[in-house]
């Protein structure tokens, strides 16, 4: 299926032939290859190696996968280590740092799965007066009352140009974190709300070329844009529960957005009165949007639609791959039929 993304903002992705210039790819949901003994229902965070070997980090197994950029299959780990995989990302070094919501922790492994760095207690929150449980308006992050230290269901990390390490944190807490490269705290930003920089489930983040950390405030729908000191530069508003971000190598800012589905509410936009699916956008540097796919409510599991983006990421070729995690977000609550179990995974191959 070729898909072809509008360059100017507003159209969801489409097929047929667009203007010049516009971005162009060819999708496919069946590209990977994984063996019935490594099948997972989520796939919670992808991300690609200067090889372009594509790792996922995967829910029921709750483990890592490493596909080759042909969707071979090469190697699976981690099985057993992980509560609640979320976050993953690999380091220009070749490790793979794994975030665990679950656990409120992050593990450093080699290559080939061996653990050699925890950051965090496992297994230990630090007490911001989050208690998750039934009765929440909007999400549960709404009973985060204080803003605290590493970790409460800590969601995903970046590596800055410079090495340091940054994470959004996350489920029960408001704050981004600043780390060295050896995993040393150096200091952390935020605060309940939704002025700059406040969070509501800080989700996504990412670290530009330039030295900006990008973070996806995903119940505030928007996206906070800081210097590497934390400090607050401004915001791009036209995203909705942005649950994941990638840069590719023009620059160029590619974000998941999670489905709002009809008579849920976002803190700073009140409850919807229509379906919002899941979506892809990319926005240039200075935060423009210059392509969208997704947004459709026909044939969610089609390509080029989504359940629950939730993980992206680009490979040197500019190619995008979005997971998905249909089966804890759109199967498990009834919002979408087991029969769209399978619609975790799709490669955009880009073809201009």
């Amino acid at each position: 299926m070729g898909l072809a993304a509008r360059r100017r903002g507003g159209g969801r992705a489409m097929t047929g032939e667009r203007p010049a210039g516009d971005l162009r790819f060819t999708a496919s949901d069946t590209w990977a290859q994984v063996p019935p003994e490594f099948a997972y229902r989520d796939v919670a965070a992808v991300d690609v190696a200067a090889d372009d070997d594509v790792y996922l980090l995967t829910r029921d197994r709750n483990g890592v996968l490493v596909l080759d950029s042909a969707g071979g299959f090469r190697a699976a780990w981690g099985d057993g280590i992980f509560t609640t995989p979320h976050g993953l990302t690999l380091a220009p070094d070749g490790t793979v740092y794994c975030v665990d919501c679950g656990d409120h922790s992050i593990r450093r492994f080699t290559p080939d799965g061996e653990l050699i760095q925890t950051i965090g207690t496992p297994g230990s929150a630090t007490d911001t007066g989050y208690r998750p449980g039934p009765g929440a308006v909007v999400h549960a992050n709404e009973t985060v009352r204080r803003a605290a230290g590493p970790f409460n269901g800590c969601t995903n990390l970046a590596i800055a140009p410079t090495g340091e390490l940054y994470v959004s944190d996350g489920y029960g807490n408001c704050r981004v974190h600043r780390f060295t490269a050896d995993g040393e705290l150096i200091g952390s930003w935020g605060a309940v709300g939704f002025g700059p920089g406040e969070f509501r489930l800080p989700h996504g983040i990412c670290a530009t070329a330039d030295g900006r950390i990008l973070v996806g405030d995903r119940e505030n729908d928007r996206i906070q844009v800081f210097d590497l000191d934390g400090t607050y530069m401004t915001e791009w508003t036209d995203v909705q529960r942005p649950t994941d971000l990638a840069v590719d190598r023009d620059g160029l800012i590619y974000v998941a957005e999670l489905w709002r589905p009809r008579g849920n509410a976002s803190f700073t936009r009140g409850t919807t009165s229509v379906d919002l699916p899941g979506r892809v956008t990319v926005f240039d540097p200075r935060g423009t949007v210059v392509a969208r796919w997704g947004a459709s409510t026909v044939m969610r599991d089609g390509l080029g639609n989504f359940v629950a983006p939730h993980g992206i990421a680009v490979d040197s070729h500019g190619s995008v791959y979005v997971g998905e995690v249909t089966g804890s977000f759109g199967i498990k609550p009834g919002r979408v039929p087991d029969s769209m179990a399978g619609h975790l995974l799709q490669k955009f191959t880009r073809t201009t």
